[in-house]
């Protein structure tokens, strides 16, 4: 039973990670302009059909170099459409045009991948496959690379906002626009950074979940929604609120099927948010510590 629970415990905390990860990227953009980046599912999308698709069974480039190029593709995106989308949507009078336009170009870039690479499903064989065993504990490779990979990037990034001058001029755009701006801050190039490293985010994200769900159309709009989840339960807009909401909501999904039947383990996430935005509407971190 123990050995059970650990392995549960492993589980979760792995796919709490991805959560938090999703929660971080979209957190990185809100801060930075403001606006509700309802297309991230399918930027996740984009990178695991680049990455699987284009890289490694497409030209056969080795992973190390696949995920290199995939993530400078990621920035790139990302830095484009900061500038394209945005930089513009940003200055409409009313959010709900970011949201409606978003929203939009998900649905552009699900058909642009559907015509590309065509609307079946495919993996990479051997990538991430494999156990890890700590003793009489065994669980899957990709659950510990996973939790590896996202504690390294949560605190690469920490160190790049904190530590860095383009990171501390992301945050002095996210606390102040018009004060950024008359320090000499070029605010639109900040924006276009911080949703290029919210893209890279997505592209670390759609490269470690292949082995989980395998490379389609639909891959990560679960992951999404629970990215979302994830913000709102842990203090919507704050990133150490965003990685307790994640870790919370992926180790009590896990933990669930102790309790209920694996099928209905994915509304075990939503059914967290309704609690916390009855009890804590603002998340448990709502107050910035």
């Amino acid at each position: 039973m123990l050995q059970s629970i650990i392995q549960l415990l492993v589980t979760g905390v792995a796919l709490g990670f991805v959560y938090a990860l999703v929660g971080v990227e979209y957190t990185l953009i809100w801060q930075s302009s403001g606006l509700l980046n309802v297309a991230h599912n399918m930027l996740i999308t984009t990178a695991a059909y680049v990455f699987a698709g284009t890289f490694i069974l497409g030209l056969g480039w080795p992973v190390w170099l696949g995920v290199l190029a995939t993530l400078v593709v990621m920035f790139i995106l990302g830095y484009l459409i900061s500038a394209i989308i945005f930089n513009p949507l940003r200055s409409m009078p009313l959010t709900m045009y970011s949201i409606v336009g978003t929203m939009i170009f998900a649905k552009v870039i699900n058909e642009a991948l559907r015509l590309i690479y065509g609307p079946y499903t495919f993996t990479i064989n051997g990538f991430m496959t494999g156990v890890i065993r700590l003793g009489n504990v065994v669980f899957a490779k990709a659950y510990g690379v996973i939790i590896v990979v996202a504690v390294v990037i949560i605190v690469l990034l920490q160190s790049f906002l904190k530590l860095t001058k383009p990171g501390k001029a992301i945050r002095c755009v996210s606390q102040n626009k018009n004060a950024a701006s008359i320090m000499g801050i070029n605010v639109d190039v900040s924006i276009n950074v911080s949703t290029g490293l919210s893209c890279v985010i997505c592209g670390i994200i759609g490269i470690l979940v292949i082995p989980l769900y395998t490379v389609s159309l639909t891959m990560s709009n679960m992951i999404g929604l629970k990215g979302w989840a994830a913000g709102i339960v842990g203090g919507f807009g704050y990133i150490p609120g965003t990685i307790v909401g994640g870790l919370l909501i992926g180790i009590v999904e896990s933990m669930s099927v102790l309790a209920i039947p694996s099928t209905y383990k994915d509304i075990v996430a939503f059914v967290l948010l309704i609690v916390v935005l009855l009890i804590r509407p603002g998340g448990i971190m709502r107050h910035r510590i």
